[in-house]
């Protein structure tokens, strides 16, 4: 059985898929993957073939454009999924589908074009239209301050989503010989998608309206040591604190790393600076301080006072795993979500807006340090499962086995 797991995003988006790659191996399936050029190394590092779709993600991110720059750069990515899925999904049996909603509309439209089997899939529930919970904004189309029913507010995501991405969508889908879609978050959406995050940490309630499949988060066990003069600096004294933004540009990032450094040497504690896509980087040579590029997180969430960081969901239920308490610097998009998750787990603290100062990291620390917060990080970690990409694996081949017609003897 051969599968396409198939993303346009950040590292969020795709190390999930390298967690579903290894099961559904693991269960005897052939696996490819297409993702930005970004992750060729890490798909590589593993054994699974990747197709590179679309420019270099990180470069599209540091060059976020304006608002009204959304539908150009839509139909690039919705262009550049049929140049580059169409080939890498041909012979496959089935495909899931994640990533940038107009990628995601692009690869389903792929999928839908070749008659393959396809599953899409969400990291975070809030793309998911609820009742329960207003929809995200897109930069520069905010809903109207005076209308306060979900209902509506979902009524109007879906019109900006049309709006923003509609017109590339179905230009690319009718010279393709389909159909056009009214209603483009529906398409991506379908009527029974996946969300791969821990009902704890991410709990869905119900709605008439999707049949949604919670298979937990898509983990994998990271194996890696940490470098030696990592494990060096670690032994050397107090559990640090760790402050990373992962794949977050965090423009003025020299003043990010400075108040960090200066908010964590006020409570008393050493610090452990990712490089990440902001290229952060030491204040000074004291010896208190420790940078790190690509590193296993889980070993170094595990060995940490606390963890700061952006509030990206991969991060967050690693950081929830390994039982370090959290201070979330919530930059865009689902990050104040998780950044509120925490809060209300009692697991750590939010961070009020995405640009901290040293008072205000130092506030969120002092609540993030405290033994109360280190005593429900360490409770609530044992709750979280680690079994959702093997769930969700085996969900997959188990119905698309089901949809095979029977070999003739």
């Amino acid at each position: 059985m051969r599968v396409l797991l198939s993303t346009y995003g950040s590292r969020g988006d795709v190390e999930p898929l390298v967690a579903l790659a290894l099961r559904l191996r693991e269960l005897g399936a052939e696996v490819r993957v297409c993702a930005p050029p970004d992750f060729a190394e890490r798909l590589a590092g593993v054994g699974v073939p990747m197709v590179p779709v679309g420019p270099s993600a990180s470069a599209l991110t540091a060059a976020a454009p304006p608002p009204s720059g959304l539908p150009q750069r839509a139909a690039g990515l919705i262009a550049g999924q049929f140049d580059a899925v169409t080939g890498a999904a041909e012979g496959c049996d089935a495909m899931v589908v994640t990533g940038m909603m107009p990628a995601a509309a692009g690869a389903l439209s792929v999928a839908e074009k070749l008659g393959i089997r396809s599953v899409s899939v969400t990291f975070q529930q809030l793309t998911l239209p609820s009742p329960h919970r207003p929809p995200l904004a897109y930069p520069g189309r905010p809903f109207p301050p005076e209308v306060t029913d979900n209902r509506v507010l979902w009524e109007l995501d879906a019109r900006s989503i049309n709006a923003l991405f509609g017109e590339a969508l179905n230009t690319n889908r009718v010279s393709n010989g389909l159909a056009p879609v009214a209603d483009v978050r529906d398409y991506v959406v379908g009527d029974r998608p996946w969300l791969a995050t821990d009902p704890i940490l991410d709990p869905w309630q119900e709605t008439p309206d999707l049949d949604v499949v919670q298979t937990g988060a898509w983990l994998l066990p990271d194996l890696r040591p940490l470098p030696a003069d990592l494990e060096a600096f670690l032994d050397a004294g107090a559990p640090p604190v760790y402050v990373g933004f992962g794949s977050m540009p965090m423009h003025g990032s020299a003043d990010v790393a400075q108040v960090a450094t200066e908010a964590i040497r006020a409570q008393g504690r050493r610090a452990v600076v990712l490089r990440g896509w902001a290229d952060l980087a030491l204040i000074d040579d004291r010896d208190d301080c420790f940078v790190v590029g690509e590193v296993n997180q889980q070993a170094l969430f595990g060995r940490v006072a606390a963890v700061v960081h952006h509030g990206g969901a991969g991060t967050t239920t690693t950081a929830t795993r390994a039982g370090a308490p959290q201070v979330v610097v919530p930059q865009l998009a689902d990050q104040p979500y998780w950044a509120g998750r925490v809060a209300d787990l009692g697991i750590g603290a939010a961070h009020e807006g995405p640009a901290p100062t040293v008072e205000s990291l130092s506030a969120a620390l002092r609540t993030a340090l405290t033994p109360e917060t280190r005593a429900r990080a360490t409770a609530v970690a044992a709750t979280i499962r680690t079994d959702g990409a093997t769930l969700a694996a085996t969900l997959l081949l188990d119905a698309v086995s089901r949809e095979r017609p029977p070999v003739s003897a």
